[in-house]
Formats: C-alpha cells, sequence, structure tokens
C-alpha cells in the first residue's frame, strides 16, 4: 500500500535538502509531526523517534540519505512497517518534490486504509508548507 504526492518548488534542491535536515524544526512545516529527533548526523544508520500530532510516538531510522537528492526514513512497529522516501529531482530553475509513502506488514489491511486517507489529506499541505518555506529561504 502507498501513497505519494509531488510539488514544484523555485528553489535548489540544496536548500530543500537543508530543511529536511533539520529533523527537530520538522514540526514546523508538516503538519502531521508533533516532535521529531534525531540521535546523530544526517546520515543512514542514525535513528531517532517521530510523535505524529495523531497518535504515538514511533521509533525511526535513516535508511538512505543522498545529499542534496533524497532520504528515507523507516519506522517499525510491530507487525507493521512504514517507508518515508523524500525525493527532490531538479528541473530548469525549480525541483519537484517528491514524498512517497508506503506500509507493509500484517497489520496494513487494518492501519493502512486509515493512514491513506490521513496521507492523502495531509501530505499535500505539508508539501505546500516546504514550497512556501523553502521558496522564503531563497528570498532570503
Amino acid at each position: 500500500m502507498q501513497v505519494e504526492h509531488r510539488i514544484k518548488v523555485a528553489a535548489a534542491p540544496g536548500s530543500i535538502f537543508h530543511i529536511y535536515q533539520d529533523v527537530e524544526n520538522w514540526h514546523t512545516w508538516d503538519p502531521d509531526t508533533k516532535r521529531a529527533t534525531l540521535q546523530g548526523p544526517f546520515e543512514v544508520g542514525s535513528r531517532g523517534r517521530l510523535t505524529p500530532t495523531k497518535g504515538n510516538t514511533v521509533p525511526m531510522v535513516l535508511t538512505k540519505v543522498v545529499h542534496d537528492s533524497c532520504f528515507t526514513v523507516e519506522s517499525k512497529i510491530p507487525l507493521f512497517r512504514m517507508v518515508f522516501e523524500h525525493e527532490l529531482m531538479p528541473l530548469q530553475g525549480m525541483t519537484e518534490v517528491i514524498h512517497r509513502v508506503t506500509f507493509s506488514g500484517p497489520l496494513t489491511f487494518v492501519l493502512g486504509r486509515m493512514l491513506v486517507k490521513q496521507l492523502n489529506s495531509g501530505l499535500p499541505v505539508t508539501l505546500q508548507r516546504l514550497k512556501a518555506l523553502s521558496e522564503s529561504s531563497r528570498a532570503a
């Protein structure tokens, strides 16, 4: 089960990636995140915790990091796995930002349906806020 949303941003991939690396401030542009922490640098293997605005705190680990290009976060709870992919595709003078969430595990049938609805309404807002922050950072 997968959800994906995209947006074009008038900012360089590096500017957007810089915002991604500031894990403690994800909540400022992602309305579905109440709190996020990362122990260690923004690199593969670093672990942290994410508290959504609705739901319980979950562990997270960075499973892929390509500077100025993409990163992937994985969260697992018993019988359920969530993979959050963030891609930055350079375009002429812009960047296409892609956020993709994939669910797997036996609880996908129960939790996935509920989360798909929430993500389909939340991800576009998250991307709009990331766009606004990225474009205002570029102007600053």
